[in-house]
């Protein structure tokens, strides 16, 4: 593990993806080794932006991000991206596509791209993006993206993991009633209007649409700064994007709700694994496992009630191992 972490923070993409693909494992000798590494490389995180992008299929999320991470190599970042993809129904494992899409961005050695399958982790994101993500910090990547899988409006789990979360829209994504619908929209910093090349009227009426539609939103919600137009084909407000992203940075580190964003993402963080174990702890307790089978036969057929079986299942939980 010391190897390991010496040759991550000096930079080694091969380091780093044998870092991810450990934190990743289900394996209990695994997690103990991945456990040790994180708390080792603890102080080298931190110092990173970090961007969550979300949108539906189609609205060019891997354009998109391939445009913005060759500016901001350009202007002497380096940029990890951690791309959620769908996963497979028969293998588990993700389709890669983003990557692929990425050409430019992925053959450079200042950029390092991992896609990981969702396996069935709600939000758009990956069981283990956020180890993930220190893991990139403590390698010297300076920005972060998080790219969702772009399922749709239930794609809020990225928000509570990133410093800034950008929402993509297409210029014909819907009415003034489509753009206030509750979730990822009323979570968003910026909404970028992407492939305004395609219809420039459209781009511009939908620009409009949306900035209106955000003023209904209550006013803790009203958290996004600008409604930007881009073409990420041809790499048109990609420049003045981070200009709004940097000043956004920058008036947050400021009034100190940058800090404060971070220290409760990080609490939700534990009591997120918290739950996560105390599930595999229940599943894996030996009465619960011995009383499973007849308990959900009885559910599905209909003789007993789940909140009943429920209580039982937690009582011969909470009554120990022998009981």
């Amino acid at each position: 593990m010391n190897d390991l972490a010496e040759r991550l923070k000096a930079g080694e993409r091969r380091a780093l993806a044998k870092a991810i693909t450990l934190v990743e494992s289900t394996r209990a000798d695994h997690r103990e080794q991945a456990d040790a590494l994180l708390t080792g490389l603890m102080p080298a995180t931190g110092r990173a932006l970090r961007l969550g992008i979300s949108g539906v299929p189609g609205v060019g999320k891997s354009t998109f991000i391939e445009a913005f991470g060759l500016l901001l190599l350009s202007s002497g970042h380096r940029v990890a991206v951690l791309a959620i993809d769908p996963s497979s129904a028969l293998s588990g494992g993700a389709i890669l596509g983003d990557k692929t899409r990425m050409e430019k961005l992925s053959m450079d050695p200042r950029a390092f791209i991992r896609p990981s399958p969702s396996s069935g982790t709600l939000g758009g994101v990956a069981e283990k993006t956020r180890e993930a993500l220190l893991l990139c910090e403590a390698a010297g990547f300076d920005v972060v993206i998080v790219e969702t899988v772009g399922v749709g409006q239930s794609e809020t789990a990225v928000a509570g993991m990133t410093d800034l979360y950008l929402l993509l829209q297409l210029p014909n994504a819907g009415d003034d009633l489509q753009a206030i619908k509750k979730g990822v929209m009323e979570l968003a910093d910026l909404v970028v209007i992407n492939k305004a090349d395609l219809d420039t009227a459209a781009a511009t009426r939908a620009q409009a649409q949306i900035t209106s539609a955000l003023r209904l939103l209550p006013s803790h919600a009203k958290t996004v700064q600008r409604v930007l137009q881009v073409s990420a084909l041809k790499a048109d407000g990609i420049a003045p994007l981070w200009a709004a992203i940097t000043d956004l940075h920058q008036a947050r580190e400021a009034d100190g709700s940058w800090a404060a964003r971070r220290r409760e993402q990080a609490l939700a963080w534990m009591w997120e694994r918290i739950q996560a174990g105390l599930r595999q702890a229940f599943i894996a307790h030996p009465v619960v496992r011995e009383r499973l089978d007849a308990t959900t036969t009885a559910v599905r057929d209909g003789r007993t009630p789940p909140s009943t079986a429920a209580r039982q299942l937690l009582a011969a939980f909470q009554a120990g191992p022998f009981a």
